[in-house]
């Protein structure tokens, strides 16, 4: 009985571990992909960026922690002066899972939106 027990002990061992390895770094890169978004919202409230230059600057972010979007898929909204505008960012992607038999799609939706204070 206390064989048993062990091994059922070590399988849900090795379960979680692998569920952790599979499932925390696509949250660990919306995570800095999110934070990448806000900075890009911040600095280009009081920069002569344009919303292309701002789309390029993101989708790069993007590509370098491998997040699967399209420049098409980040919608980005620039309105007013340089300084006292508003700066609006938003993604929505999908992370596909191929989980042991229960294949899983995460949905993120990172957003940031700057308003100058002027």
């Amino acid at each position: 009985m206390g064989t048993v027990k062990m091994v059922l002990g070590v399988v849900a061992i090795v379960a979680v571990v692998y569920l952790c390895a599979t499932l925390i770094p696509p949250y660990f890169s919306n995570y800095e992909f999110e934070d990448a978004i806000k900075t890009e919202a911040q600095m280009s409230t009081y920069s002569t960026k344009t919303e292309e230059d701002i789309r390029n600057t993101v989708f790069k972010k993007a590509q370098d922690l491998e997040i699967p979007i399209t420049k098409d898929d980040i919608k980005v909204q620039r309105s007013g002066n340089q300084g006292s505008g508003v700066v609006s960012i938003q993604v929505a992607y999908i992370v596909h899972v191929n989980l042991p038999a229960y294949p899983l799609d995460l949905h993120f939706d990172p957003s940031s939106k700057n308003r100058g204070v002027f």
